[in-house]
């Protein structure tokens, strides 16, 4: 990319870092790889048994076959979150990326807020067509509101992001903590909460009921009932999803605006500091994580219990592993240029396209008018098909875009962005 090469880049409230351009994209594509393979293993479960499976192992439709819920725990220690954290570091700091290049050419925010715009719609058809667990309709909403901070000093977005993220933490814990209390420990046998607790279990038992009428619905292959089932019974999740998880979100992408231009991406920071703080931040997340997974898990993991480890007590100590992978994988991306290290790199050049091409592999792999999979796997073999897909994921890229500028879901978005057919061959 001949026009990439070293510049700088200024904004209102500063001057940022200066940005060895290539060595930047390097590092960005194999951490974007990286994720885009990382958010397939958090994700399979729900894929592949109901939604509520992913954080409630009772709800798999046969066995889990994890004795002791070891799998269940490594899981949650390394992958759950993480891999989503990463990834919207990384989306914060792509939106910045464009914005500067945008910038630049003499356009602006509107062309960002237009792109974001086309992303909401992606989502919503990923989201009601494809699979519920889509995150983009999240990120578009969220980076909307983003937009609002792109111009405040690189220092200020991260003290804000940080300040933000910690705060939303306290929420989190407040909200999902809560109802494990209320249902599940020694306080649902106080007469008192007695409305709460039939209350909490009503909810239970209908979330489940959801889970098995869509098994149903998913394994006798009934797509139009699949799309059907997602608008009458899911059609706001998009949006209570984007309202749960913005104070996640939101401190996550200002996070990594302010990284990238800060230099973390580009060798901007002193490589042996950096590699230090990585690893303590890694350290330190799975020495903090690995109680609450444990605790999670003695509770069954029971359906509470886990909606409390998951979502309201492992955000906090999950931001330094986030910062920790961000900061050790641009080192290594930097200089991963063997075979495996490019492959993981094209596979991060399109991310769009296997992050919702892996959603379109697993209806094949697992809807009844397919492969028909679905609810028929336990964890490990869930864990095959993960092994599989990443495979698939390394073998494909490279060789596409070795051929073409674009992958193809990014040259349909940048099409649509700028409202104009760009070439896609080379």
């Amino acid at each position: 990319m001949s026009d990439e090469q070293t510049s700088t880049v200024e904004a209102s409230g500063g001057i940022d870092a200066p940005v060895d351009k290539a060595n930047r994209i390097d590092s960005l594509d194999f951490i974007r790889g990286i994720a885009v393979m990382g958010i397939l293993w958090a994700n399979i479960v729900a894929f592949g048994q109901p939604m509520q499976a992913y954080m409630y192992p009772d709800a798999f439709l046969v066995p889990a076959n994890d004795q002791g819920n070891w799998m269940w725990i490594v899981q949650f220690v390394l992958i759950d979150g993480k891999m989503r954290g990463l990834f919207t570091l990384l989306f914060g700091a792509g939106m910045y990326l464009f914005l500067a290049k945008a910038w630049e050419r003499g356009s602006g925010i509107g062309l960002q807020a237009r792109r974001l715009f086309w992303l909401l719609l992606f989502g919503l058809v990923h989201f009601f067509f494809i699979w519920r667990g889509d995150i983009l309709v999240n990120y578009a909403l969220c980076g909307f509101v983003a937009l609002l901070f792109v111009r405040m000093a690189a220092k200020n977005q991260l003290i804000l992001g940080i300040v933000g993220y910690v705060a939303g933490c306290f929420l989190y814990a407040l909200l999902m903590a809560t109802p494990y209390l209320f249902a599940e420990s020694s306080l649902s046998e106080n007469p008192m909460f007695a409305d709460s607790v039939t209350e909490l279990e009503a909810g239970k038992a209908d979330d489940i009921a959801d889970g098995v009428a869509e098994a149903a619905i998913i394994g006798e292959g009934r797509y139009g009932d699949f799309v059907a089932h997602n608008f009458t019974e899911h059609g706001t999740e998009p949006f209570v999803f984007v309202m749960l998880w913005m104070f996640e979100t939101i401190p996550l992408i200002l996070i990594g605006m302010a990284l990238y231009r800060m230099g973390l991406f580009n060798g901007g920071f002193d490589r042996a500091k950096q590699m230090r703080w990585g690893w303590i931040g890694i350290v330190a997340g799975v020495v903090l994580t690995v109680p609450i997974a444990l605790w999670g898990a003695s509770t069954g993991p029971s359906y509470y219990g886990s909606l409390a480890a998951f979502m309201g007590l492992s955000p906090l100590p999950r931001l330094p592993m986030i910062l920790g992978l961000a900061a050790l994988l641009a080192l290594l991306g930097a200089s991963a240029n063997g075979w495996l290290g490019q492959r993981i790199k094209a596979a991060g050049r399109a991310a769009f396209s296997n992050y919702l091409g892996t959603s379109i592999v697993m209806l094949l792999v697992f809807h009844g008018f397919a492969g028909g999979l679905f609810g028929e796997l336990d964890r490990p073999q869930l864990y095959i098909v993960v092994v599989a897909t990443w495979v698939l994921m390394l073998l494909w890229s490279k060789p596409w875009l070795e051929r073409f500028r674009f992958g193809p879901l990014e040259w349909l978005w940048r099409c649509l962005t700028y409202g104009k057919l760009f070439p896609l061959k080379r």
